[in-house]
């Protein structure tokens, strides 16, 4: 029988999946490191805290990514994804009760291993488009993110006004909701014929996952500018909050509404800026103006005044460089390869987001005071600027005219189309 075509449909139900998750997420970033302070006391202490729970998430990440890539290549996206959100609700749940810093820290283990998924998830888009049309898809991935975080902030900041853990339990809700919209809504991507006949333990590892970028050399280059980048991203999520309360006294309620517009540009941008520039200046340019303005970006919000702060948060919702990277790297690979070539991209960024809390989480601590006299904010912001521009000039280096492929024309451009089994 004749596949049938299933137009946008296939998208949108892994965008909704990814907008529920984002959501439940944005929820517990503003109250996040409050609740990390009710047991520990002042910001600079918390940061530290939140500097080993990072690591340990990202450990995690690191450790089940490149399981879950490959997984998914063997069983189908769908089943991985579910999986991932029901764990996800649990793990809201068992922060909601933390008695402890050690509840928490399983907390952020289960975490950990959940979100790992979002390698799947990007998998499922190289499933459902076309090359030409992946930057502009995951363009909408961005957009799924940004309105996750749009709402999430918001509504967190202030259930968080009546409890640090309020938000948690609204959280496991949202978990709970996006598990049930996935077992009844959500289709498979991965048709059978382009399964793996078998799962290979020994490349479903993280040093395994590795095996995929020696097959395929052309990733080098741009699997290392996308790892300076994944380190400089750490910032955000280590030190956003502490920052705030630091430099600017802010309450929950307040961060919550910078975070959710953070959100609303990042939307904004992903929607309506990465597929017409792509289409007018390529992928390759694009990679490079968003690095540029992520650069910038990083360098604004460190001057920690208000106004340079939401002119930063502005100027990043410009630093539209992941879709187009992950196309470029999708390009390279085979459709039996995507969810191992994500895996991989995942274990990298595990890799990164080790490194990045640990890094941010010192820096911050220590330009607040912590050892000594040294009080200077937005240091932190500044080192992300710079990884920024390493990973910058790395894409500049590694990539060529060649790579600078531009969408077709809006008339002609192929629909985001997938062949239901």
């Amino acid at each position: 029988m004749k596949p049938k075509p299933k137009r946008n449909a296939a998208v949108i139900f892994v965008l909704v999946t990814i907008a529920l998750d984002m959501l439940a997420l944005g929820m517990i970033a503003p109250v996040f490191p409050k609740l990390v302070m009710l047991f520990t006391g002042t910001p600079a202490s918390a940061a530290e805290y939140v500097g080993v729970f990072g690591v340990v998430w990202a450990a995690m990440q690191f450790v089940c990514s490149p399981l879950l890539g490959m997984l998914s290549d063997r069983v189908g996206r769908r089943p991985v994804i579910l999986i991932s959100n029901a764990a996800t609700a649990i793990d809201n749940v068992i922060m909601a009760l933390a008695p402890s810093l050690g509840w928490l820290f399983l907390g952020r283990v289960i975490s950990g291993g959940a979100t790992a998924s979002v390698s799947v998830a990007s998998a499922y888009i190289a499933d459902v488009t076309e090359p030409s049309q992946r930057a502009k898809a995951y363009g909408y991935i961005g957009s799924a993110f940004g309105v996750g975080f749009i709402i999430g902030p918001a509504l967190g900041g202030a259930l968080g006004q009546l409890g640090p853990r309020v938000p948690f339990w609204a959280a496991a809700a949202f978990s709970l909701a996006n598990f049930l919209y996935g077992y009844f809504v959500m289709p498979e991507s991965l048709r059978p014929e382009h399964r793996k006949a078998r799962l290979d333990w020994k490349r479903a590892n993280p040093f395994g996952s590795v095996s995929l970028l020696k097959r395929h050399r052309e990733l080098y280059g741009l699997t290392l500018a996308q790892f300076f980048e994944f380190v400089s991203h750490e910032a955000y999520v280590t030190i956003w909050v502490l920052f705030c309360i630091a430099a600017f006294e802010w309450s929950s309620a307040q961060i919550g509404v910078t975070l959710a517009f953070v959100g609303i540009t990042s939307a904004l941008s992903s929607t309506f800026l990465v597929g017409p520039v792509v289409q007018k200046i390529g992928e390759r340019r694009t990679l490079l103006f968003g690095l540029v303005a992520g650069t910038i970006s990083f360098a604004l919000l460190g001057m920690a005044t208000p106004i340079l702060f939401f002119a930063g948060i502005i100027v990043g919702a410009l630093a539209i460089y992941g879709p187009p990277a992950q196309a470029l790297l999708t390009r390279r690979v085979g459709p039996d390869e995507q969810g191992e070539l994500q895996g991989a991209l995942a274990c990298v960024q595990g890799i990164a987001t080790m490194i990045g809390p640990a890094l941010f989480a010192y820096v911050f601590a220590a330009s607040n005071g912590k050892w000594g006299d040294w009080h200077m904010p937005g240091a932190a912001w500044f080192v992300a600027a710079v990884l920024s521009l390493i990973s910058l000039a790395v894409a500049a280096v590694v990539t060529t005219r060649s790579d600078d492929v531009v969408l077709p024309a809006p008339e002609a451009a192929a629909p985001l189309i997938v062949e239901e089994p």
